[in-house]
Order: structure tokens, then sequence, then C-alpha cells
């Protein structure tokens, strides 16, 4: 696809080479706003062409299911391998899924239909300007008020608005999270436990009204990656359990409706050699002149000491330029790291550099960040494996 080609780059070290996620026509983004705008949500445009409206729409979304993963898996996955064509009525392709490839940024892109840049959750944790400190935006530690955080209305309240039938059908520890507040709220939530029974629910939810707009979600083959890699003999039982999930829902589906299987980010696996993780902790160059770490180790928000931007900038540059795109906060948002536009509330939150992983390394934080330090599997970049996630489609 003409928006990937940036990919076949054989050193994409430069940022102009940097694979923007494909705002607008083809990232999570532009889901949502799609389906909605088939129902007649108004405000909603259809921004991927290719899928046909719908009356009653159900994405499921798979945390840590890439693209490129899912194709990797033929046997493990045999019902979603086979929705790659069109043997069974459905289609399937790749989209982005923004930057940083992350869970809370990636479910707020899904949710409210907006690019990082204006929805706000750029990042695993970032800084928040109001107390300079950092704030991790998927368990929202130290708290901080949702709605001046993310102001805008989800994809699922402005279709409730109008008449079409919202759900969403997840685990009940989501129900009440600040995260599910600005990111997935708008009409009404049912908890359920298991994966059955999600999927269960969610096609009661489709034939509850003449229009709907139903999420459902499920976590663990993103939890079995970090903690054993997409190599693992977990991850692949983890992935077979999916497909038989995804199967479940579709042999559910009401008349007039349309499945969508996607996710927020893929993963590599990273050794754990000093060549593949670099430790900020140890490293007295990377550490001169930053003030705070954020983002997680693929994609991480630097921020300086007051004076020091185009210093530490130089460095990163100088120590990590041909593994990672280091660029300054101007730079990343002309580039369109994070969407066409950046809200003035949004801007602070970024670093004063920002470092993308190109190769299969990351800047850990050894004594910082202990667990995420161990992780097998990770996420966040701009690489194939990190950005592609799938879209495929059952219509009944």
């Amino acid at each position: 696809m003409s928006q990937l080609s940036a990919w076949d780059h054989p050193e994409p070290l430069a940022l102009d080479t940097a694979p923007l996620p494909a705002y607008g026509s083809g990232s999570l983004a532009d889901l949502l706003p799609t389906l909605a705008a088939g129902m007649g949500v108004p405000g909603q445009a259809a921004a991927i062409a290719e899928l046909t409206p719908t009356d009653r729409a159900c994405v499921f979304l798979v945390d840590g299911l890439g693209w490129e993963q899912l194709r990797a898996h033929p046997d493990e996955a045999p019902f979603l391998n086979s929705l790659l064509g069109s043997s069974r009525g459905g289609t399937g392709r790749p989209l982005t899924a923004g930057y940083p490839a992350t869970t809370a940024t990636s479910l707020a892109s899904v949710g409210t239909g907006l690019p990082p840049g204006a929805h706000g959750l750029p990042g695993y944790t970032v800084r928040d300007p109001a107390t300079g400190a950092l704030m991790n935006q998927l368990r929202w530690q130290p708290y901080t008020d949702p709605r001046p955080w993310q102001p805008y209305p989800t994809v699922f309240q402005l279709a409730h608005d109008a008449g079409v039938h919202a759900a969403q059908v997840s685990s009940p520890a989501f129900e009440h999270t600040p995260l599910t507040k600005v990111a997935l709220s708008g009409g009404t939530f049912h908890g359920r436990l298991t994966g059955e029974e999600r999927m269960d629910l969610a096609a009661a939810q489709l034939a509850a009204g003449d229009r709907a707009l139903v999420y459902t979600y499920y976590a663990e083959l993103d939890g079995a990656g970090h903690r054993y890699g997409v190599a693992s003999d977990t991850w692949r039982g983890q992935l077979m359990y999916v497909d038989r999930l995804a199967q479940r829902l579709a042999e559910q589906l009401p008349p007039r409706s349309a499945l969508y299987v996607t996710a927020d980010h893929g993963m590599v696996d990273v050794g754990f050699d000093d060549e593949h993780r670099i430790d900020f902790d140890t490293d007295w160059e990377l550490r001169a002149g930053v003030a705070l770490l954020g983002g997680e180790g693929r994609a991480r928000h630097v921020y300086a000491v007051p004076g020091a931007a185009n210093d530490v900038l130089t460095v990163w540059r100088e120590v990590l330029g041909e593994q990672f795109w280091v660029a300054s906060r101007d730079e990343a948002i002309a580039a369109g790291w994070f969407g066409p536009h950046v809200d003035e509330r949004v801007y602070d939150r970024l670093g004063d550099v920002l470092a993308a992983a190109h190769d299969d390394v990351l800047i850990i934080a050894s004594e910082r960040e202990p667990k995420e330090s161990a992780l097998v599997g990770n996420h966040g970049s701009m690489t194939p494996a990190e950005q592609l996630v799938p879209l495929l489609e059952v219509r009944s």
C-alpha cells in the first residue's frame, strides 16, 4: 500500500524517512468516525473509503495483535487469517496505530476518533505541565481530572446522542477508570469477566437497536507478549483463544451487521544483552541535562532541564541516531508524528526530545522502571511490527 512504502527504506534514520501513521485515511483514529458516518451520525466523516456503511457495527479490539504477528501465525489463527482475503465475504487490510503505538494512546484514538496531538494522550507516561511530574496515562497515576485532560466527546457519545445504540463490553475492572471515561464512554458499559461472555453479549448488544455501535476488548494476548514474547508458546496459545473468540462473535452477528477485528499495536521481542537494551540509569551521556524520562523503551519522551534542550538533542542524536529517529518536539510536530495538529494544551506534554526506535533496541531505565525494563515484548515506535494492526471485516 502506498502509505506504507516508507518502511521499505533500508536505513530510515533521517526524520523525513520515519514512516508516519496514515492519519486521515487509514489509522485507528479513522475507524469509528467512518462507521458512525455510515450510520448518519452528524459531524463524522468516512475516512476509510473501502468500508461499506452498515446499520450495526461491532469493533473487537485485541490488545497487542499486530498485523505482522497475525500473518506469521496462520495455524494458530485460521479464522482470522481467512479474513485476510475474501473467502468469507470479508476484507482484510492493515491500519496504522498512530504514534506512539501504545495502549493508552491507541484506545483514545479509537474512542475519540482523533489523533494523539488532539486527544492529548501522547504516550505511556508524559509530563503533566500543571505539576511537572510524569503521569502514567494507562493507570492514570498520579490522578488528574480526566475531562480537562481529554475534553472532546467520544464517538460513542456522539452516536448515542444521534439515537444510535452505543455500548462497550469489557472487563468489569475497566468500567470506572479515567481512561475509559475519556476514551471509551458513551451509551452503556457492560462488564463481563470471560471472553466468551463478552462475545455473546456484544452480539446481543448489536441486536438491541436498528442502528448499533458496539465495542469489545480482550487484553491477555498483550500481557502474554510482554511477559514471554511473541515467539513464546504462551503467546501462541493466547492467539488461538483469540481466534476462537472472534469466530464465536462472527457466527452470532445479527442481520445487517459488520464485525471489525483490530488492535491497538503490534509487538517486537527485544534481547536482554547490552546491545539491545541501553540503560538510561547507567549512561551518563544520556542522563546529562535530562530532568525526566517519559514514554517507554521504544518511544521516549525526554524532558530537559531548563536551557538544556538543544544539548540533550545533540547528545541523543550522536549516541542513538543510528538506531532511533531522534527529534525535537517541534520537529516531531512539524513532521506529523502526532497527527496534523497538536492542541495547545498538549504541546508541553510532549518531550523536549523524542526518540523512536528503528532497530530492535530499547532505552530501559533499570532503577526507575524495573518492571518495564524486564519485559520481553515491547512496542511504541513506528516500525511495521508495532504500527500495523489488522482491520478484518465480517458482514452478515
